[in-house]
């Protein structure tokens, strides 16, 4: 552990529940609960860059009334048979891209070995190779890029940082700190590397970064509005 990491991340860390934003991934305790067809849902609706209240939750709403509410998808064999072109799903999801890996997705996970879909998941979630994502089973769908496979890597529970927007702010602040420094963001992939080489130099988790860096660079108001959203027991400081 460096003692230089671990400082620089612990002043940024204040005042910031970055273990209870962790473990309520690791643990389900989000608006979708443990159901893994809506947290397939919110990582597919999360794939052309929409915002969490506004686009990816209402999304979701939509297809939890029109296909699990209604039980007419109880499984993922039941959700990869629906057509691309369903009207309930267009009216829930719009976008094809979103449709597509959505589906295409459930198709892989229902592939597994494993009989329950949550188990699917999370076995997928715990194997998956985010640096070899563009060979993987989920990661190779038209329309998975790093950010959404490592998302709903995390929408399982597992401990994974995805390369979005106030991750690479937080490895750039951080880096202006750090000399030498090996942290890079100009890309994806690299800005993975740099966020777990950051867990590696301390005792902070993948995630819990990666929620320390979305309550940093998140405008208050809307982190506000974002964990009403998620059912979170959190408060702000």
């Amino acid at each position: 552990m460096s003692e230089g990491v671990q400082a620089i991340l612990d002043r940024r860390a204040e005042g910031v529940p970055c273990e209870e934003l962790a473990a309520a991934f690791r643990e389900h305790r989000r608006w979708s609960g443990d159901d893994p067809r809506l947290l397939l849902a919110e990582a597919a609706a999360s794939t052309t860059g929409q915002g969490f209240v506004g686009g990816i939750k209402p999304t979701v709403e939509r297809f939890r009334e029109a296909f699990v509410a209604t039980e007419r998808v109880d499984s993922f064999d039941a959700l990869a048979a629906l057509d691309l072109e369903d009207d309930d799903l267009i009216d829930a999801f719009g976008a094809q891209r979103k449709r597509h890996v959505l589906l295409e997705a459930a198709r892989a996970l229902a592939d597994r070995p494993e009989a329950d879909d949550l188990d699917a998941l999370l076995g997928w979630a715990s194997a998956a190779n985010q640096y070899r994502y563009d060979a993987d089973p989920v990661g190779s769908i038209a329309g998975v890029g790093p950010s959404s496979f490592q998302y709903l890597r995390q929408l399982a529970g597992i401990e994974a940082i995805k390369p979005d927007p106030t991750v690479v702010a937080l490895i750039d602040d951080i880096d202006d700190d750090l000399e030498p420094s090996p942290l890079e963001t100009t890309t994806d992939l690299r800005t993975i590397a740099s966020g777990e080489w950051l867990a590696l130099e301390s005792s902070y988790t993948p995630l819990e970064i990666d929620r320390l860096a979305w309550w940093l660079f998140t405008d208050a108001d809307d982190r506000e509005t974002i964990l009403e959203a998620y059912g979170s027991t959190v408060e702000q400081g």
